[in-house]
């Protein structure tokens, strides 16, 4: 059942691939949303019938003499992660309805986008998960330059260059940890049960991970690349492509080096609070709505760094345990909030050509629906009780503040300044005298069903999270057995 939740957007993708453009645009608008809507209800069937540990596993020889294979399946750790992108691709596939512009080129690159980040979520052999994260990076570099804005070209080729540095650190890591195993194996479940590389495998797979996250200081081909990008691009940079740095340090870097990392989760740590203050701080400074939220992306994943830092210095399963559990459930709370502003940023754009916050005022007034849907999506990103940001960040305190006491007082603070940007932004373009640079009307049926439904996910979460919750857990104190000293 896994590998059609991983295959059958690909597959959609060629279908629709043999369809000339002179059928009209609808068959490959609908065929989009049609395809990504069966690929939900797969891992929704998957969801139900998941029943704790490892499920859905499928092992497959693939290049027997290099020690790889192709081997998939999913745990509490990567199930919230494929449902939470099956929901935001389709979540881009209905905003995009009104896409005029190479609507078919468009629906085929997201299709064969979400099949890379599905197969990378269910991968548990390193070269697999090596090559969707590369695919992630090419085929994101032809969203942002084919259908970006501004100097969309010069943003995707900083992107692909960061990113692609990125990778050949994560690859020398990868192939580090395969030849100091006995015996030769890049299969993660055979790793974690056999002695690796120590220091210099850590050092090279952070370096990969964390440039995607991205983590300061590489984080500064993020910001241009999400400016750029089309709104559903930005969407599903921020919403998951960010999230595969992030899972690796859960997936990878931990359960496999775990003396390694817990000499060196001080300097992860250190690396976390950084991101979480700076990200905030630069975000403040920013005018640019849509650049501001790409900023918060650096600190709300500077969140996800530290929990993973702090379990490592933990000597208590417990906290850890936390800790880990409220880094994913950020991973997840991350997604959905980010990416729903980043398509309410796409909408001022197509209405008035700007993301300049000073450009508008008073939106409030001849949008109800769009002023409601981005209160409370910035509500929900600044951690107010009741949204999932708020149960992420809550266990994310909880949980690291018995290792890291200093670095989680500092990061609190990073909650303090994230209000204040998005108080700012909110009173700026929605209070005030009406001011908008062309007239602005509300959100569009179609806008509407791809922003809301992200948002009643977000409010779901924050007041009923045991569903969530009681998948990850398991899967995080798992994972804290092997990383507390």
């Amino acid at each position: 059942m896994l590998s059609w939740i991983v295959f059958v957007p690909v597959l959609g993708a060629a279908l629709l691939a043999a369809v000339p453009e002179s059928a009209g645009r609808g068959i490959f608008r609908w065929g989009w949303v049609g395809i990504t809507a069966l690929d939900l209800l797969l891992v929704v069937l998957a969801w139900l019938g998941y029943d704790g540990g490892l499920a859905y596993e499928q092992h497959l020889r693939w290049i027997p003499s290099a020690g790889v294979g192709y081997h998939v399946g999913v745990d509490g750790l990567s199930l919230p992660l494929v449902a939470m992108t099956a929901v935001l691709f389709l979540a881009c596939a209905v905003h995009s309805l009104r896409r005029t512009h190479r609507v078919k080129a468009f629906a085929l690159l997201f299709l064969l986008l979400e099949t890379v980040s599905l197969g990378l979520f269910t991968a548990l052999d390193l070269i697999l998960f090596f090559v969707y994260f590369d695919l992630s990076i090419a085929v994101m570099y032809f969203v942002i330059a084919g259908w970006g804005r501004g100097a969309a070209k010069r943003s995707a080729l900083t992107f692909f260059l960061y990113t692609f540095i990125g990778s050949l650190a994560l690859l020398l890591g990868f192939i580090g940890l395969a030849l100091s195993a006995r015996p030769r194996t890049f299969d993660v479940l055979e790793l974690a049960n056999s002695p690796t590389a120590g220091g210099w495998a850590l050092l090279a797979v952070c370096l990969g991970l964390a440039i995607k996250t991205p983590t300061v200081p590489f984080h500064t081909w993020l910001p241009p690349a999400h400016t750029d990008a089309p709104a559903a691009g930005s969407a599903i940079l921020a919403g998951v492509l960010l999230k595969m740095g992030t899972y690796g340090f859960v997936r990878i870097a931990m359960p496999l080096l775990p003396a390694a990392w817990r000499d060196w989760a001080w300097l992860v740590v250190v690396v976390g609070v950084v991101s979480v203050l700076h990200g905030a701080l630069v975000a403040l400074a920013q005018t640019d709505f849509k650049r501001m939220v790409a900023y918060t992306s650096v600190n709300h994943m500077g969140y996800v760094v530290l929990a993973v830092g702090a379990a490592g210095l933990a000597t208590d399963a417990g906290p850890a345990s936390l800790a880990v559990t409220g880094a994913v459930t950020q991973m997840v709370s991350h997604g959905l909030i980010t990416a729903a502003l980043f398509l309410l940023a796409g909408v001022l754009h197509d209405r008035c050509g700007s993301y300049r916050m000073r450009d508008f005022g008073g939106l409030a007034g001849p949008a109800p629906v769009f002023a409601a849907a981005t209160g409370l999506a910035a509500f929900a990103g600044l951690g107010l009780p009741g949204f999932s940001g708020f149960i992420a960040e809550f266990q994310i305190f909880t949980g690291s503040f018995a290792s890291a006491p200093v670095a989680t007082v500092l990061a609190l603070l990073g909650i303090l300044i994230t209000a204040g940007l998005f108080l700012r932004a909110l009173h700026q373009v929605l209070t005030g005298p009406l001011r908008a640079p062309a007239p602005f009307t509300d959100l569009r049926p179609v806008e509407s069903a791809s922003i809301v439904p992200l948002l009643v996910l977000v409010v779901l979460l924050g007041v009923l999270p045991r569903p969530l919750l009681d998948v990850i857990e398991p899967a995080a104190a798992a994972l804290a057995g092997l990383v507390v000293r």
